[in-house]
């Protein structure tokens, strides 16, 4: 009886102890942080970075998986491959699944980004932050506005990715650690969720979908290499581990170029793609006639509510996309979809707004600017104390991203 009470205590402290989320690492008292910035990540986190072969101060990636409300923190080993490090619960996120497209639609941000050492704000009003880098060129050159989109903490979201401030010292750590080990551009991919053969059937329907099926080019190259993979952007549309061929130059709004992919990874891809076909087929037998329902900001938050009782009012955790939604037959989405668009045009025919357009690209002439449109971040002196790292080589003789993938 006395074991069954302990565990009972045990899990509701746990329950209690993070933002929706039970299996909270970042334990840290902020009290008796002395400095954020230079705040060391945890003793535990070293020793796993020991057992699994990664440096201290190796390079990072960043994974977020809206639905499910994850993000991950992936390095890279000796052998140069990444493996999973951490991985936290979002505390919020708002809008729904979906790129962001407009100031002010409240959508956080899908695709991939490049966070460099300016992207680090140790000042912010949400304790520590980190700009994600919208818009990219994909962005800019797509038309899509929005600025100060960032990973911070206070569980407190209108457009952002926020964390527990405890979560948040730890990304940061991670961040900057990378940075003072050489690292200049730490990847962030940011997904609506796992780029599964199921995952794409559920959401099929979903007026995303032809932009997510661009992002799960990337997705499932980094699947395959367990490397970032490098990205361009050309006739507004990602790219993804080409390099140009004869000369060419990708240009985010220009043709692309003559592009080519190493035979061992084109063979890779192909084995990858064949597992994938076969899984969405069973996939569409299993969910035959059926989708998923993508639930509204105000349904995540209904999951949660009991969170919030007792906390500031600042205090806005969101519930999961999992928890809230659920699959309804396609007839009844079509119709719940049908609705959201009548409720939409009316409520910006009342504001008095034309309603935009997220799929269609503004004018060439928009691409011809694109890169005086992405606004770079001012560099803080207090996000890092590394000095930069020196060129030992010119840009053009750098050694191919398949030369490290073939490696091993």
């Amino acid at each position: 009886m006395r074991i069954r009470h302990f565990a009972y205590v045990s899990l509701m402290a746990l329950a209690l102890a993070g933002c929706n989320d039970t299996l909270e690492t970042a334990q840290v008292d902020l009290s008796k942080v002395k400095n954020k910035v230079e705040q060391p990540l945890p003793s535990h986190i070293l020793a796993q970075m020991s057992a699994k072969g990664m440096d201290r101060n190796s390079p990072i990636m960043i994974r977020i998986f809206k639905e499910e409300g994850a993000l991950e923190i992936w390095k890279a080993k000796t052998d140069n491959r990444f493996d999973k490090i951490a991985d936290y619960k979002i505390c919020a996120w708002s809008g729904r699944l979906g790129p962001k497209v407009k100031t002010g639609d409240r959508q956080a941000p899908e695709g991939f980004y490049d966070l460099t050492r300016a992207n680090l704000n140790p000042n912010s009003k949400y304790y520590l932050a980190i700009n994600t880098g919208f818009p990219n060129r994909y962005d800019a050159v797509n038309g899509r506005t929005g600025s100060d989109l960032m990973i911070h903490g206070a569980c407190s979201s209108s457009g952002c990715y926020s964390m527990t401030d405890q979560q948040v010292l730890e990304i940061y750590a991670f961040a900057r650690d990378a940075f003072k080990g050489g690292q200049t551009s730490v990847q962030l991919q940011a997904f609506p969720f796992r780029m599964t053969a199921e995952n794409m059937v559920k959401h099929r329907l979903d007026p995303s979908y032809d932009f997510w099926k661009m992002l799960k080019v990337g997705y499932d190259n980094f699947e395959v290499t367990k490397r970032p993979p490098e990205v361009n952007v050309c006739e507004k549309k990602y790219v993804f581990n080409q390099q140009a061929t004869d000369g060419g130059a990708f240009n985010a709004g220009g043709k692309c170029p003559v592009m080519s992919t190493p035979p061992a990874l084109t063979a890779a891809l192909a084995s990858y793609g064949k597992t994938y076909d076969a899984d969405y087929a069973k996939a569409m037998s299993k969910y035959d006639g059926m989708a998923w329902y993508d639930p509204s900001e105000a349904e995540r938050k209904a999951v949660v509510a009991k969170l919030r009782k007792g906390r500031e009012l600042a205090f806005a955790p969101t519930g999961t996309s999992l928890e809230a939604g659920r699959m309804v037959k396609v007839a009844e989405l079509e119709g719940m979809m049908a609705k959201r668009t009548a409720q939409s045009l009316t409520a910006n025919s009342a504001a008095g707004a034309t309603p935009a357009a997220p799929a269609q690209p503004q004018a060439t002439a928009v691409a011809a600017a694109a890169p005086a449109a992405v606004p770079v971040p001012t560099q803080n002196p207090l996000a890092y104390t590394a000095p930069e790292p020196q060129e030992t080589a010119d840009a053009a003789t750098k050694k191919p991203f398949w030369k490290f993938w073939a490696r091993n």
